[in-house]
């Protein structure tokens, strides 16, 4: 027996979650919105670009999609822990298929505005903060508790295939059709997942009416009460904004050092089918210590900074980025279903929020710090310094009983620190 514990091969005890109706419609509809909005980047950089000429104008508006999402997200968990589940995710799917139609149709008209396209991502953005938390209570309501580590590896699955074949989608719809398409396609997917969770029954839980503030602060309180959620929260934090820094340099390193766009291109494919692989084990091995070996996997990501910095081969490099990506795809299974199964579910829209809400929230401040930091001391610098933080982070959560405890004897959580 190895430190986390002998990991074996999945039992069975019920149907795979997509043989049921209510996960089969509820998975059909999010792998359609993933694909959608796997197309989005490129499109709406190409558009704001060729609009505006502006990479400022491009920050802006990304800046339009972010912004109101960090402010909105605790807001969201409530939103979602008062109200069904479904009918928010219902709601925010139907603003965004609009919101993204309003898009497809200024590009398609051929005079796009910029103030338009800003104002629109906002709405999206804030759609995208309450429809965020819902993801959990809606796979928690449609598949049973021995089926949930499988349901959220199968939409781990779906996520990771996105993102192999949205960038190849997008290049044949904006070479081919022109991006307003692109986000016509993204509308639909939308409007698609709507109409499927209208046939989802999800289990709902009823939440007692309280004040806002007594709701933000009962969703906090359910976070710090456990040492092994809020301390996982801080590697989580430390890998968004750790992979910020390498998705700001890598492209640059890639081009100086490892022989061009090709690698950086290869790069990014790996990365990719990395993180399909990683789901895919997911869906295989239970880990005895679930939190512990995820995290574990994840502190994988300090490989590929290190060799970006200290310019080590093509090959070696993309390798490492390809293994640090299998550990994100196992942990997003893994740790999702460790907190529908810990967290009440009242509470677990909110608990979620502040999970999404941290872990974007270090993204900005990497994709600000990382130039800076490279103009002032070169890419070394902040490669390794990124490295650091979430090796540290990452492995440091092992120092953590909760952590070390979660899962050891009967899967279930290890006991809460004291309030």
């Amino acid at each position: 027996m190895t430190l986390l514990g002998r990991a074996t091969p999945a039992v069975e005890p019920t149907p795979h979650p997509l043989r049921t109706r209510p996960f089969r419609l509820l998975f059909t509809g999010r792998a359609l919105s993933l694909l959608g909005d796997a197309v989005i980047p490129a499109a709406l950089a190409l558009a704001v670009l060729e609009a505006t000429g502006s990479t400022s104008a491009l920050a802006l508006v990304l800046a339009c999609s972010m912004v109101p999402k960090l402010l909105l997200l605790p807001l969201g968990g409530v939103v979602a822990d008062r109200f069904a589940a479904r009918s928010v995710a219902l709601a925010m799917d139907l603003v965004r298929c609009l919101t993204q139609l309003l898009v497809g149709i200024q590009l398609l008209s051929g005079t796009p505005t910029l103030w338009v396209i800003a104002a629109v991502e906002v709405a999206g953005g804030a759609a995208g903060a309450f429809a965020m938390p819902t993801s959990a209570p809606l796979v928690k309501g449609t598949v049973p508790a021995p089926g949930l580590q499988r349901a959220n590896a199968a939409m781990g699955v779906a996520h990771s295939a996105s993102r192999v074949g949205g960038p190849a989608l997008a290049g044949a719809l904006i070479w081919t059709v022109g991006p307003g398409w692109a986000f016509v396609l993204d509308a639909a997917s939308f409007a698609v997942s709507a109409a499927l969770l209208c046939a989802v029954r999800v289990d709902r839980v009823t939440t007692p009416r309280r004040p806002l503030l007594a709701d933000l602060k009962e969703g906090w309180h359910e976070v710090r009460s456990r040492d092994w959620y809020w301390t996982s929260l801080i590697g989580h934090s430390a890998w968004n904004g750790a992979a910020a820094v390498l998705m700001t340099l890598g492209p640059a390193v890639a081009l100086d050092r490892l022989g061009g766009k090709a690698t950086w291109v290869l790069f990014l494919q790996v990365g990719a089918i990395g993180l399909l692989l990683g789901s895919l084990a997911a869906d295989r091995l239970h880990p005895r210590r679930p939190i512990l070996a995820a995290n574990l996997g994840l502190a994988t990501y300090a490989l590929p900074l290190v060799l970006l910095a200290t310019a080590a081969p093509a090959p070696l490099t993309i390798a490492a980025y390809g293994l640090a990506q299998a550990g994100l795809g196992f942990l997003s299974p893994v740790w999702e279903t460790a907190v529908q199964r810990a967290v009440p579910a009242h509470a677990l829209a909110r608990v979620t929020s502040y999970d999404w809400l941290l872990s974007l929230a270090a993204m900005p401040l990497g994709y600000a710090l990382a130039p800076l930091a490279a103009s002032a001391w070169g890419p070394e610098v902040p490669l390794l310094a990124a490295a650091l933080v979430v090796g540290g982070c990452c492995l440091g959560t092992g120092l953590v009983p909760g952590v070390r405890r979660f899962g050891a004897d009967r899967g279930c959580e290890a006991p809460r620190t004291a309030d």
